[in-house]
């Protein structure tokens, strides 16, 4: 992704997308409130959002639960599905550095 301005859409009172473009497969969609919404992009966390939504076989979208915060690849809340046949399987959407 390029370092461009990260734009996230309401798409109601919870949810916020950040449209496809790029290399994204699937839009990522951000459930978090207007309170929280302050505190997202002082980190790294959409930008990953944006990077799990380009992954082979990634289906249906990139999602981050309202605890979202940088990760390890993933950011921390963040949610994805692959495809059994053409996806992935990531440590990183898994959990690693906990043991």
């Amino acid at each position: 992704m390029s370092e461009e301005t990260i734009k996230l859409q309401k798409i109601d009172e919870n949810r916020y997308i950040v449209k496809k473009s790029g290399l994204m497969r699937v839009d990522g969609i951000v459930y978090v409130d207007e309170e929280l919404l302050g505190y997202l992009g002082t980190d790294e966390s959409i930008k990953q959002v944006q990077n799990v939504a380009t992954l082979p076989g990634i289906v249906k979208g990139s999602l981050a639960m309202p605890d979202i915060h940088w990760g390890y690849g993933f950011p921390i809340g963040g949610v994805a599905a692959f495809d059994i046949e053409e996806g992935i399987i990531s440590p990183g959407g898994v959990g690693y550095d906990i043991n």
